[in-house]
């Protein structure tokens, strides 16, 4: 169940114009969080973000479901699930919320370190083709503003030099 805070937080992004995913990303950030402390755990890096995604769409966070053909069919069906949950603004049942709770502690909870989700991310980018990912860049260099271009464009530079300060 995602935290006051975590809501507030994405509601935030939400007010500020930010897109569905970015507001889901509160709640994988969320989720994470909470298995580096150790509340429970996940399989691995990937399962954490389904998991954060999954309470994203369950909170009302309009984030449609993947399109058919771009998931397996049941991950599919999960996210129309959640998503139709969330816009009708179901509670949850108790019962079922103990057992997920109850199955996710006996999962490991070093999986959701820095290099795991590294690699994760290489894996996820490597899927996508230069266009869709030059695409994604351009458009979120058109939602930040100046001060925040510049200090991207700093973070770019230090990271392609491979210096650290």
């Amino acid at each position: 169940m995602p935290t006051k805070a975590t809501i507030e937080r994405a509601k935030r992004d939400k007010r500020e114009g930010k897109s569905p995913s970015t507001q889901a990303g509160e709640f994988v950030k969320a989720e994470i969080d909470r298995i580096r402390q150790g509340k429970h755990g996940a399989r691995n890096a990937k399962q954490a973000i389904a998991i954060g995604l999954s309470e994203a769409r369950r909170a009302g966070v309009d984030l449609k479901p993947p399109k058919k053909g771009k998931t397996s069919e049941r991950t599919r069906k999960s996210a129309q699930s959640a998503y139709k949950k969330g816009q009708k603004h179901e509670p949850v049942s108790h019962t079922r919320s103990v057992a997920r709770e109850k199955a996710l502690k006996r999962e490991p909870k070093n999986t959701v370190s820095h290099s795991a989700l590294s690699r994760q991310a290489r894996a996820a980018a490597k899927k996508r083709t230069a266009k869709d990912r030059s695409a994604a860049a351009k458009k979120a260099a058109k939602t930040k503003g100046p001060a925040e271009r510049k200090a991207a464009a700093r973070k770019a530079a230090r990271t392609r030099t491979g210096k650290r300060s």
